[in-house]
């Protein structure tokens, strides 16, 4: 038990010392708030999967500072995005442009639902078809079919 303590209060000493600084925030209100917009629109390419708004990762830091520096230079959203595109490629951007490479990724998933939808239809077709085209049940099968299903009533 005193080395649980010992190692719990080892660990609420050093918390503390892993917390890291808050984010610079601009002198610029204005910056500030079309920083947060340009950098919700770009991927993080260390963690992939969040915005370099909501990344922690070193470099994620580093480009938030990249776009604050572009941002107070002087350029447009439109120029800050298609410096990181060139420096970057197009996966640093959440919504890419509209393109014959990026076709795929526009059309792809309504060309899948569409087939999907296809697919479901003519399943649904050919099965509506079976059950239009079996034999109709003769006597035999209509009292052997009650008599089951009075066994498994009773």
């Amino acid at each position: 038990m005193k080395r649980f303590c010992a190692v719990l209060a080892a660990l609420c000493l050093i918390h503390p010392a892993l917390a890291r600084e808050a984010a610079p925030m601009a002198e610029d209100p204005v910056v500030e708030e079309r920083l947060v917009k340009i950098a919700e629109e770009l991927r993080c390419l260390v963690c992939q999967n969040e915005s370099i708004a909501g990344s922690q990762a070193e470099l994620a830091v580093d480009l938030r500072n990249e776009v604050r520096d572009l941002i107070k230079a002087g350029k447009t959203d439109r120029q800050v995005k298609d410096f990181l595109v060139a420096r970057y490629g197009e996966f640093v951007l959440y919504r890419p442009q509209f393109k014959p490479t990026t076709y795929a990724l526009w059309i792809g998933p309504f060309v899948l639902l569409l087939v999907g939808f296809v697919a479901l239809f003519s399943y649904l077709r050919k099965r509506s078809r079976k059950v239009e085209d079996a034999p109709p049940l003769t006597e035999a099968d209509r009292k052997r079919a009650e008599v089951l299903l009075k066994e498994s009533q009773s």
